[in-house]
Formats: structure tokens, C-alpha cells, sequence
């Protein structure tokens, strides 16, 4: 019979569960310090470690970079030959070591003393080399590990977990929201979910069926012939958007005197709009609940005019595979 390990895996998260607790309530003003230093920057934040605290360090360099905090990772065996040159006084350097006595890293402390570099480290010791030399030391507790003693599996879980929680704490300063995300994650499943309005409207002025609300609809029914959307997007004399008309508008009033009639005359006033970073399902769904077919992109002003962007197509939408 095959030996059941299910006890063991409760265990081993059973006992990081406890050590993240801890870490949880150590978190103190020196959190703060760093977040504010990562901030003040003027350069990139410059990630380094050895070994496992290496492996986190790295992962967090590609995190901090992916929410808006341009970051690169260096390990601590090459620092020393050459890859220190990628390091300015402009930036902040974060020091990733459970000792905290490393001697690899002990010649990175150094380096950013010699040349002014401002220094964080992710630590468990208070009394090493690296929490006494850094500008501001982000204290580890120490915790038990799951399984050997020697074996790093609670404290790299609490160094990664320190490094997610300073990325979000800096997200949410920056005001760094799914569409900022989008712009760094273009392409797979994140790049479809994230597809947002302006990624698929048609934008170019001579393709948009813009009309002067004012116009007759002799003339505007040609532009709308032209632009082969079946939509016209009425502006007023400002160019801020006053209505829309659909060709299924204009086959309402066929029977009337259309010549002398004005774009406004016909014209919805009311016309569904949305932000540019409005996102693709959101779009869908407004035009599945309104009954419409098509939706205005465009940008209001504090006085609640709106500029037009472009013009967003169901059929379009699902015309393409980001739903």
C-alpha cells in the first residue's frame, strides 16, 4: 500500500502558515522606511543575493518591474566581477540574506558604501554586517522551518511574502491599477483578459464617421455611407461629442422629408459611452444589455463634455479572440 503523505503536506503548510503569522506581526516602521526610500529613487531598484535568498530575490526583481517599479536582479557571486557596473548612485540596492554574513555579500555592502548607494536589506539577523550597514534593515523573524532545520522552506516563503508586500504597498501609492498592468503584460492570457476598449476601437479620424450636428442629413447620410459603420457620431461647434445616429434612425423617418432635416433633429442625445480603459468584457456587456451594437469611446472633462476617442464595434469585439 502506498504511503499516505497528505499529514506531511498539512504539515509543512501548517508550519509556514505559523512562520508568515509571525512575520505578520513584526511588520514595524522600518517597512514603512523602505517603501518610502524605493520611492525616492531616481534610478531602478537593484535586487541581490545568493543561493535561495538569491532565487527570491530575483523572482522579486521580475515582480517589482511587472507592477511599476523598474527593477533587475544581481546575484552576489558576480557582483564582484563586473556586474557591479550596473549599479548607479541613483539607485537602491536590496540585499536579500538570511545570515546576513555572507562574504560575497559583504563586498556589495561595501561597494554601496564607497559609492553612496543607498542600501535595504531582507534579513534575519539585527546584529549581522548587512542590517548594520543598510540604510534601512527589514528584520525576518526567525521561524521553524518544515522538515531540516538547515533546509530554507519557511523563511524563503516569509522573504517572498515581505518582497509581495512591499510590491503592493508601492502599486498602491503609484495608483498602479489593471490598466497600468496591461501595458507591461501584452501578450498571453493576461493580454486577452486585459484587452480594454482602446485596444480595438477604430481611432483614425478619416474612419470614424464624424458629423457636425448641424449638417443636413442629405450630406451626413453620405458620410455615413463612406465609413460603412452605419453610425454616425454627432459633434457640436466645441467638437465634444452631442449625439449618435444609427442608419436604423434614419429608416425610422424614411418617410419624412429627410433633405431639409438636420443631423440633430434625428440624433440620440443620450448616446452609451465609455473610457478608453474601459475593459473588452465590460464593453460586451453594455452592449448586450442596452440592445446596441456600437459604443462611443471617448474622455469627459471635469465639466462632463467628452471628447471623442473612437468607436468600439459588438461585432468587432467578437470578431476577435480576447472573450
Amino acid at each position: 500500500m502506498n504511503k499516505d503523505y497528505k499529514k506531511i503536506a498539512r504539515m509543512v503548510i501548517s508550519t509556514e502558515v505559523e512562520g508568515l503569522k509571525k512575520l505578520q506581526n513584526s511588520i514595524n516602521n522600518s517597512f514603512n522606511k523602505a517603501v518610502e526610500l524605493i520611492l525616492k529613487k531616481e534610478g531602478k531598484l537593484v535586487l541581490c543575493g545568493i543561493g535561495k535568498s538569491g532565487l527570491i530575490a530575483r523572482k522579486a526583481a521580475a515582480t517589482f518591474s511587472s507592477v511599476g517599479t523598474p527593477s533587475f536582479y544581481i546575484d552576489g557571486n558576480d557582483f564582484s566581477h563586473g556586474d557591479s557596473g550596473g549599479v548607479t548612485k541613483k539607485d537602491v540596492m536590496m540585499v536579500y540574506s538570511s545570515s546576513g554574513e555572507t562574504n560575497e555579500l559583504k563586498k556589495v555592502i561595501t561597494y554601496c558604501g564607497r559609492m553612496g548607494i543607498k542600501l535595504i536589506s531582507i534579513c534575519q539577523k539585527k546584529n549581522s554586517t548587512l542590517s548594520k550597514a543598510s540604510d534601512v534593515s527589514v528584520l525576518i523573524p526567525i521561524s521553524k522551518e518544515a522538515g531540516l532545520s538547515l533546509l530554507p522552506t519557511t523563511s524563503t516563503t516569509s522573504f517572498l511574502a515581505i518582497s509581495d508586500a512591499l510590491a503592493v504597498a508601492l502599486m498602491n501609492k503609484k495608483k498602479f491599477g489593471l490598466y497600468e498592468f496591461k501595458q507591461r503584460h501584452q501578450s498571453g492570457s493576461i493580454g486577452k483578459f486585459l484587452t480594454y476598449a482602446e485596444d480595438l476601437m477604430i481611432e483614425k479620424k478619416n474612419k470614424l464617421p464624424l458629423v457636425d450636428e448641424n449638417k443636413k442629413m442629405s450630406e451626413a447620410i453620405k458620410i455615413m455611407t463612406k465609413c460603412k459603420l452605419g453610425t454616425l457620431i454627432a459633434l457640436n461647434s466645441k467638437q465634444h461629442l452631442s449625439g449618435v445616429l444609427s442608419d436604423g434612425d434614419v429608416r425610422k423617418h424614411s418617410k419624412e422629408n429627410l433633405k431639409n432635416m438636420r443631423v440633430r433633429d434625428l440624433m440620440n442625445k443620450n448616446p452609451v459611452t465609455v473610457e478608453k480603459n474601459t475593459l473588452v468584457s465590460k464593453c460586451l456587456e453594455i452592449l448586450q444589455t442596452k440592445k446596441i451594437t456600437k459604443l462611443i469611446v471617448g474622455s469627459r472633462s471635469k465639466k462632463n463634455k467628452i471628447k471623442v476617442l473612437g468607436i468600439l464595434s459588438i461585432h468587432h469585439i467578437l470578431s476577435t479572440d480576447t472573450i
